[in-house]
């Protein structure tokens, strides 16, 4: 399953009765219905650990570019009708500004070890705690509430699984709650996000801007409010995109549909 296709329904399955495996590319399994796989017999596996590097480099790209204005910048530089540079044409300060990462998993880790770099105060919001060790590692201050990291935070960023849990975890409160000088990333997916409070928060500047390498859907229509603000970078889903991970991921992928019909152990089942 390569970008969530085919569409793994009870059709398909029927139609499959020696169907042992379905093995997807990247972390994300929100996709498919496990319970649904589960009684036809089906295993599952996916890609988690191999995407982490390249999409944490992403994310603190995001974090970058929009804090730099770099399309803007961009824009500005290259235009025919750009005469001068202004002078007051400012962007905002990464280095030791606060940090949040929400979802401190394989790539939020990552994200962190990277922003230490910049010097960043770093704060997260996970399920569970990681361990004394690993918080020191990166100078990671753990918030056992969401309020608190983003009522804290110049950069919130998302790097949660889409789960029930997780659906729109980011709505009109939680916007409120943040700096109106704060910017969101996200690199998890669109769903994580109520696209509609962040259309209102980025038109009204309940916060300053926001970077997205996820929507819903993908691409978005082409006359989405999203696409009309200056205030948001918007990049195609492209966290995992490099020669060497791509081919490491259908590499894994090929590796657990191997194991699945041989009946050996599969390599990154999903249970």
């Amino acid at each position: 399953v390569w970008y969530h296709k085919p569409v793994i329904n009870e059709e398909l399955l029927q139609s499959l009765p020696n169907l042992k495996i379905v093995a997807s590319s990247g972390v994300g399994i929100d996709h498919l219905d496990l319970n649904l796989l589960s009684s036809y017999g089906v295993k599952v596996s996916n890609t988690p650990f191999v995407v982490s590097t390249d999409t944490a480099d992403l994310g603190v790209a995001l974090m970058l570019a929009s804090s730099r204005r770099l399309v803007e910048g961009y824009q500005m530089a290259v235009s025919p009708d750009t005469e001068y540079f202004p002078a007051d044409w400012l962007g905002t300060e990464v280095s030791g500004a606060t940090l949040g990462i929400v979802g401190m998993g394989t790539i939020g880790y990552k994200v962190a070890k990277r922003a230490k770099a910049f010097e960043m105060k770093i704060l997260y919001h996970n399920r569970n705690r990681r361990n004394k060790e690993e918080e020191s590692a990166v100078g990671a201050i753990y918030c056992r509430k969401i309020d608190d990291l983003l009522q804290q935070s110049d950069f919130v960023l998302l790097s949660v699984n889409l789960t029930p849990q997780t659906h729109q975890l980011i709505g009109k409160r939680e916007l409120e709650l943040m700096k109106p000088t704060a910017t969101l990333i996200n690199i998890s997916r669109g769903l994580v996000v109520d696209q509609d409070a962040l259309v209102e928060a980025l038109q009204n500047k309940v916060i300053k801007a926001a970077a997205l390498d996820v929507t819903y859907p993908e691409p978005l229509p082409r006359d989405h409010p999203l696409l009309k603000l200056k205030n948001i970078i918007i990049t195609p889903h492209i966290g995992s995109a490099t020669k060497k991970t791509r081919r490491l991921m259908m590499e894994n992928m090929m590796e657990s549909i191997q194991a699945g019909l041989t009946g050996l152990p599969i390599p990154n089942e999903v249970f």
